[in-house]
C-alpha cells in the first residue's frame, strides 16, 4: 500500500513561534538594557558569547518545549534535544549583545527536512519578521508584548543591468574571519555594499535589496530567514546553490539570476 499523505503541521506552530520570540525578546530586552556589564567569552569558532545568549535561548526553548514536548530542538548555544521528523531549530540571540540594535532571536521549525516556520525578531527596533511554508511572509511591530500592525513581505523586481545590485555583506567587512576575506573581498568589489538597518536577509524579502551575502554562518542562522525570504518571492541558497541546510556562505537574492550572479563572483579563484 503507498503511504499516505504527509500530515501537516498544527495550524498554530507559527502562533506557538511567534509566542516564544516575544518571550525571549523580553528577557534579552533587559540584558540589552545592561549590555555593558555582560562578561564576554569566545568560543572555539573566534564568535562572541555572553550570560544572554544562553538565558534567551534557553526561555525559547522552553516555552517550544512546553507546548511541543515530542519535538527536537537544535540550538547554537544548547546544542541537540531529542530526535524525530519535527525540530525546532534556535538562536536565542544572533549578533551578540554588544551596544548595537540589529541583534534578533531565530526560529525556525523544520519537518521531515523542509523548514516550515520562520521567526526572527529584533527587540531593540521592535519588529518580528515571520513566515510559514505556503502563508506568505511579513513584518509586524511588537507593542507591549504583542504583534500588531502585519505588513506583507514581497522582494523587488531584478536589478536592472546597467548596475550594481544593492548588496549587503553580512557580517561586516572588518569581522569576516581571514579565511573568507578573499571571497568577500571579490564579491565587495562587483557590486554595491550598503548599510544595514536589520540582517540583510530581511531586507531582501521586504525589497529594499537585492542581495544579501552572509559568511560562516550555520544552520541556525539560515534556517528561518531561507523562508522569509522565499515566502516573499526571493530564493536562498549556499555558494554552489545548495538548499537547506547551509553552513558556510549563504546567498539571498531577489531572484535566482541575481544570487547565480553572486555565486559566480564567490566562486572565482576556487
Amino acid at each position: 500500500m503507498p503511504p499516505g499523505p504527509r500530515p501537516s503541521p498544527p495550524s498554530d506552530d507559527l502562533d506557538l513561534a511567534l509566542r516564544a520570540a516575544l518571550s525571549g525578546a523580553d528577557l534579552g530586552l533587559r540584558y540589552f538594557a545592561h549590555v555593558q556589564e555582560l562578561a564576554r567569552e569566545h568560543k572555539l569558532d573566534g564568535s562572541v558569547v555572553t550570560e544572554a545568549d544562553l538565558a534567551v535561548e534557553e526561555q525559547v526553548r522552553g516555552v517550544l518545549l512546553a507546548a511541543r514536548p515530542d519535538d527536537a530542538f537544535l540550538g547554537e548555544e544548547t546544542g541537540e534535544l531529542g530526535g524525530g521528523r519535527r525540530r525546532w531549530i534556535l538562536d536565542g540571540i544572533d549578533g551578540t549583545l554588544v551596544g548595537d540594535d540589529r541583534w534578533q532571536t531565530l526560529i525556525a521549525l523544520e519537518e521531515d527536512g523542509e523548514v516550515t516556520v520562520g521567526v526572527a525578531i529584533v527587540p531593540a527596533q521592535g519588529q518580528v519578521w515571520y513566515a510559514a511554508r505556503g502563508r506568505g511572509a511579513y513584518v509586524a511591530d511588537v507593542v507591549e508584548g504583542g504583534v500588531t500592525g502585519a505588513r506583507p513581505l514581497r522582494v523587488g523586481p531584478p536589478p536592472a543591468s546597467d548596475r550594481a545590485s544593492r548588496t549587503a555583506v553580512l557580517p561586516p567587512v572588518a569581522m569576516v574571519p581571514e579565511r573568507f576575506r578573499p571571497e568577500v573581498d571579490r564579491l565587495v568589489a562587483a557590486v554595491e555594499p550598503v548599510d544595514w538597518r536589520v540582517h540583510g536577509a530581511l531586507l531582501v524579502a521586504a525589497g529594499e535589496l537585492d542581495l544579501a551575502v552572509q559568511v560562516g554562518g550555520k544552520v541556525w542562522d539560515y534556517a528561518p530567514l531561507s523562508l522569509i525570504v522565499a515566502e516573499a518571492g526571493g530564493v536562498f541558497g549556499g555558494d554552489h546553490g545548495q538548499p537547506h541546510p547551509v553552513t558556510g556562505t549563504g546567498v539571498f537574492g531577489c531572484d535566482e539570476a541575481t544570487a547565480e550572479a553572486a555565486r559566480g563572483v564567490l566562486g572565482q579563484g576556487r
